[in-house]
């Protein structure tokens, strides 16, 4: 069982995969501080009274009353972030946009790789030999016309 693990882990698949989950968690922090330190703060910096949508909320719990930060208002009780949800989704709009722009480049470069002017491939020998004899024929039924 072990040398099959071994196998299966060792194939490229496995460590593509791997590969690819490690960099995709750096790439989430990545555009994550994008959107969280300078995404937001110009959001915030263009719309009236300084948007910042980390703190919208709606309290589900009377001890939120006097309307504190989101990250206290959870500590003390139940509160509906939908402004967490926003930064969310607009994190997953930009990488999901940045993948596209990556995948798109990879697939031009490809693509300009397997453009490059190729010669067709030679007939087989059967067919070039009968391609003679053809045109041997055609010559001699043209001779005796």
């Amino acid at each position: 069982m072990l040398e099959d693990f071994k196998k299966f882990a060792m194939r490229g698949t496995a460590l593509d995969l791997a590969v690819g989950v490690i960099i995709g968690a750096a790439f989430g922090k990545i555009v994550g501080s994008l959107v969280d330190d300078i995404i937001m703060p110009l959001i915030g910096a263009i719309t009236p009274g300084g948007l910042d949508f980390s703190n919208y909320y709606i309290a589900l719990s009377s001890k939120l009353a006097n309307h504190p930060a989101y990250a206290d208002a959870k500590k003390i009780g139940a509160a509906f972030g939908y402004g967490a949800f926003l930064t969310a989704a607009l994190n997953f709009v930009i990488i999901a946009f940045a993948l596209f722009l990556m995948i798109r480049a990879i697939n031009q470069l490809l693509t300009k790789k397997d453009e490059a002017p190729a010669t067709p491939p030679a007939p087989p020998r059967n067919e070039v030999l009968l391609a003679e004899i053809r045109d041997l024929l055609a010559n001699k039924d043209g001779v005796k016309a």
